[in-house]
């Protein structure tokens, strides 16, 4: 009995199953039944004619067979995409859909203003915005190209500078007003400090001169801390881009400008995606679209 062809879609399911760790957790990702998810698996297995997965109720284990597949597996579905968006790219028409992940306040006051241009200009190409304000998995969330702050550690993936966002620390001028002046570094331990809740490292403010500092105010995101100045709470170390027009406006005003260490390790902004991306015409068109129109 001869093998046959393995369907694209069957690979495309068991990789998936692979990556999230689970039947259910491909059928969240893919947005399929869990049946289709295991039938597909099970349809893959049958046309090679070997098993590949090792089913247990606590956990899939890949097979010997399993480990030879997927080394191919991977490798020939990412040739098969790349080809395909080679044919677009001869056509100058990148078309499809395009996953992107980003902090919630670069994607409301960076990426939501390009966006009406962008797809004028790129009809063919879908947008999906997302907004994690940790970093995410890009396989497991299936997004195709995530925009990191701050420096990139993990070798997996391709890094393109988009350029640097300075911090500042900002203060409604009401609060401003209320308060006693910050003239300088040691001031600070006398007011209201507004911090991130779940991320330490961020309520680290790279200072020339180190200061004991209390946040008496956090919150999950940057744009949370930011509204929360807006509404006269206090002091916050936040970068440019999602306060330039707030500063511009008077909404807010910076204190301390020279009390940053600059270059700091959160001024980077860096775009990130898997180097076997087969999505990399529509990744790129997206990146020199934005790159020139960035605010940061």
């Amino acid at each position: 009995m001869m093998m046959g062809h393995a369907k694209t879609e069957d690979i495309e399911i068991f990789l998936t199953v692979l990556d999230t760790g689970s039947f259910t957790g491909a059928a969240n990702v893919l947005n399929q039944q869990v049946a289709k998810v295991s039938r597909a698996v099970s349809r893959l297995e049958d046309t090679l004619q070997c098993t590949l997965l090792n089913r247990t109720t606590r956990r899939l284990e890949l097979t010997e067979e399993g480990h030879v597949f997927i080394r191919y597996a991977r490798e020939s579905l990412n040739t098969l995409y790349t080809g395909e968006e080679a044919l677009k790219l001869l056509k100058q028409a990148p078309s499809g859909h395009l996953r992107i992940d980003a902090a919630s306040p670069f994607v409301l006051h960076q990426l939501t203003p390009l966006v009406g241009e962008f797809v004028q200009q790129y009809a063919h190409i879908t947008l999906d915005l997302t907004s994690h304000d940790n970093i995410i998995d890009l396989l497991e969330h299936k997004t195709d190209l995530a925009i990191r702050i701050g420096d990139l550690k993990d070798s997996n993936l391709h890094a393109r500078l988009l350029g640097k966002s300075k911090l500042r620390l900002v203060v409604s001028p009401e609060y401003l007003h209320q308060h006693n002046e910050v003239t300088h570094i040691d001031d600070l331990s006398t007011h209201k400090l507004i911090g991130f809740n779940d991320a330490s490292k961020l309520n680290s403010w790279p200072l020339k001169t180190p200061v004991k500092l209390n946040f008496h105010m956090t919150g999950s995101s940057g744009e949370t801390l930011r509204q929360l100045c807006l509404n006269h709470q206090g002091i916050a170390l936040l970068s440019h881009f999602m306060i330039g027009e707030d500063l511009k406006s008077g909404r807010l005003v910076e204190v301390l400008p020279e009390a940053i260490v600059t270059p700091n390790n959160r001024e980077a902004i860096q775009a990130v995606y898997y180097k076997n991306s087969a999505v990399s015409s529509r990744i790129l068109v997206f990146l020199d679209f934005i790159q020139p129109r960035l605010t940061l």
